[in-house]
């Protein structure tokens, strides 16, 4: 269970489907002075009610941000916002959870032009890249004030400082002649296989900071993007990451795991 896991948690993309369960289950079943971030485009539309609700009955715990992954002056100032509220104690999870899919499914090559490339690309890539980049100081302060598991032979966990970025099983390569009938889209495939990259680079980049940086695939889940025939709850995809995440460890930094903590090929 995710009891484990506390302190000052940033989640993007919080107002729907993985994100806002992710709140949820956050709120509910975390240990000590933890607080969430919930971060998401438009906190006062239509589209974050559930997250509003999900605000007032867990009083004080959770903080909602405005966030646009695609604007980085949207980034900066929510980075910011973050910062003047957490101060010394700094950021022990960053979940880049954040993405969209264009065009509308199955995207196929012919319908698929340069906007839709470029546009996917920004969100679900060079989004998580930035705030990645800009938490950096705030993940420090959190694994320079946390204690190691050095004893167990590890100087990282989500309980120390950590970066999940949510992927998928359709952005490995190497599983690409299995899946890709399936699911044929070309923009979101492309940009979470870059995304396991930026996953990589920041693991060895973060790591001689005591900063874990893991990608997920939550699994095929009955959300507005994975459709209601998906045979995966939110609830249950969740549950069972934030079991997986509680106990990562130093062996875990830069692979791609499914929701069941199975390694998935890049």
């Amino acid at each position: 269970m995710s009891e484990k896991l506390g302190g000052n948690i940033l989640v993007t993309g919080s107002n729907r489907g993985i994100g806002l369960e992710l709140v949820r289950q956050l709120a509910l079943t975390t240990r000590g002075e933890c607080h969430i971030y919930a971060c998401c485009r438009d906190p006062e539309g239509t589209r974050a009610e559930a997250l509003r609700d999900l605000t007032a009955q867990y009083s004080g715990k959770i903080t909602i941000i405005k966030l646009d992954m695609a604007d980085e002056e949207s980034v900066a100032a929510a980075v910011q916002a973050v910062s003047d509220k957490i101060g010394a104690a700094g950021l022990n999870i960053l979940i880049n959870n954040a993405a969209i899919n264009k065009p509308a499914a199955p995207a196929l090559l012919l319908m698929t032009g340069k906007k839709d490339m470029m546009e996917v690309y920004e969100t679900n890539v060079v989004g998580p890249f930035l705030l990645s980049k800009m938490c950096l100081p705030l993940l420090k302060g959190a694994a320079e004030g946390h204690p190691s598991d050095e004893s167990m032979g590890n100087k990282m966990s989500c309980r120390r400082a950590a970066i999940i970025n949510i992927s998928s099983f359709i952005s490995s390569i190497e599983k690409c002649p299995e899946t890709f009938s399936m699911v044929p889209m070309y923009p979101y495939r492309t940009s979470k296989a870059a995304l396991n990259m930026l996953t990589r680079c920041l693991a060895e980049d973060f790591k001689t900071h005591n900063i874990l940086v893991t990608a997920f695939h939550p699994g095929w889940v009955r959300t507005d993007m994975g459709g209601q025939e998906a045979p995966l709850s939110t609830q249950d995809s969740v549950r069972s990451m934030l079991n997986v995440m509680s106990s990562l460890n130093d062996q875990n930094g830069g692979t791609l795991l499914d929701w069941r903590g199975n390694s998935i090929p890049w």
